[in-house]
């Protein structure tokens, strides 16, 4: 198939590498079957089979990262040395392949996970799949001598795991040869068949702390002999969101959000244990360096006013993607190829992680929001519930949206 050989609807030639009906059938499935078998970061064993297995049945050859989980694949050569002449100018398309421990709550989905308290309800099902299918497309032109220049999918394991599993896929060769990268993230607040695009930050840093406060502890009648651990906890969890706000520019997004406290197990008696944990999350990058320093301080500083003994487990997370700008144009420019200037529209930048970021400390890259809300529906799906689901169009957009774009790369 020439770039000649398929025309739009008013008769110019477009891009090949649009999806038979065969293949996108066959994607839906594959996706089906990881959404039952969901497996938690750096567990990923059946996962990584799969993609390899249907990798090699393409005539390609994956290599399963060194960590045993996760793989990258290349495909196209240029030499029989497989360097190309005119250096490393390859692209990489990146997919995660874990799930996350929480239970699959749809009731009636005859794809609903069947591992207890295991579910893709972070998309990363649809992920995996749309780069798959890529490179199944991909392939296919490459046989036909339509891909100009080579193209390393890139199935990273453990993104949900801090610091995230892109370190570990960078350390085992992932970004050897790339000069660009591209990732998609599901958006069940962007409609299947669009985009969701930004230049600059669209993700925020994601940063991991767990506190334990120790003291003596007594019956509640005499309080002023203990450390009141309770209390000391109490404020720790409401007075240190509020120092460190006051402490770092309030455009810096720096929110510190607690997920978990425990502290005692009778009514009548003081403990001498506390715990917390928590998030902090940030929208600038400069302010996420200085974070564990301002938040370690503000909860001594509060600890000590109630004579707790603090102890800090502060895990660094992922900084920030920022997207840079020419593959933030590649995006655009591949997704209005194939469906037009209507189905890119501005994103917001989000308080979550992603550790797609560790990719752009070395090479420039971008990601986009891929719509998966089935349009018209109004009620959202959100992302790290148990019920959440996608329309799975969304696959066909992706593929189509990743192949266009490694075509019109391969021209610049």
């Amino acid at each position: 198939m020439s770039p000649e050989s398929e025309a739009g609807t008013s008769g110019e030639a477009v891009l090949p590498g649009t999806l038979p009906d065969a293949l996108r059938a066959e994607l839906v499935a594959f996706r089906r079957d990881l959404h039952m078998h969901p497996e938690l970061g750096n567990q990923e064993f059946r996962t990584t089979a799969a993609i390899k297995e249907r990798l090699e049945r393409a005539g390609l050859k994956p290599r399963v990262l060194p960590i045993g989980t996760g793989l990258v694949c290349d495909i196209g050569t240029g030499t029989p040395s497989g360097q190309w002449s005119g250096g490393p100018r390859m692209l990489a398309l990146r997919a995660d392949i874990d799930a996350l421990p929480i239970p699959d709550t749809k009731s009636e989905c005859a794809y609903r996970s069947q591992v207890p308290d295991r579910a893709h309800a972070c998309g990363h099902d649809v992920h995996t799949t749309v780069v798959l299918g890529t490179g199944l497309v991909l392939a296919a032109l490459h046989e036909q001598g339509l891909l100009p220049r080579p193209v390393r999918l890139v199935f990273q394991p453990a993104e949900e795991v801090l610091p995230g599993g892109a370190a570990d896929a960078i350390e085992g060769g992932a970004l050897d040869g790339v000069r660009r990268i591209l990732a998609v993230h599901c958006d069940p607040r962007v409609d299947a068949g669009k985009i969701g695009l930004r230049v600059g930050p669209i993700t925020s840093a994601c940063d991991r702390m767990e506190i334990a406060l120790n003291g003596p502890g007594g019956h509640t009648a005499r309080p002023h002999l203990t450390t009141d651990l309770v209390t000391a906890a109490a404020r720790v969890a409401t007075d240190v969101p509020a120092l460190v706000a006051r402490r770092v520019d309030s455009r810096s997004g720096l929110a510190l959000t607690w997920g978990r406290i425990e502290s005692g197990h009778a009514p009548n008696v003081i403990p001498q244990h506390a715990e917390l944990a928590g998030t902090v999350r940030c929208l600038d990058l400069d302010a996420w360096r200085q974070a564990p320093d301002l938040v370690m301080g503000a909860i001594d500083e509060i600890a000590n006013l109630y004579r707790a003994k603090s102890e800090i487990t502060y895990v660094r997370g992922v900084p920030p993607v920022v997207n840079e700008v020419t593959s933030t144009e590649l995006l655009q420019a591949a997704m209005v190829a194939r469906r037009g200037t209507d189905a890119v529209e501005g994103t917001e930048q989000s308080l979550g992680g992603e550790d797609f970021s560790w990719y752009l400390e070395h090479v420039p890259g971008a990601m986009a929001r891929l719509g998966v809300r089935p349009p018209g529906e109004r009620t959202i799906r959100d992302l790290h519930q148990g019920d959440f689901d996608v329309d799975e169009h969304a696959i066909t957009v992706g593929v189509e949206m990743f192949t266009a774009a490694a075509l019109i790369d391969a021209v610049q």
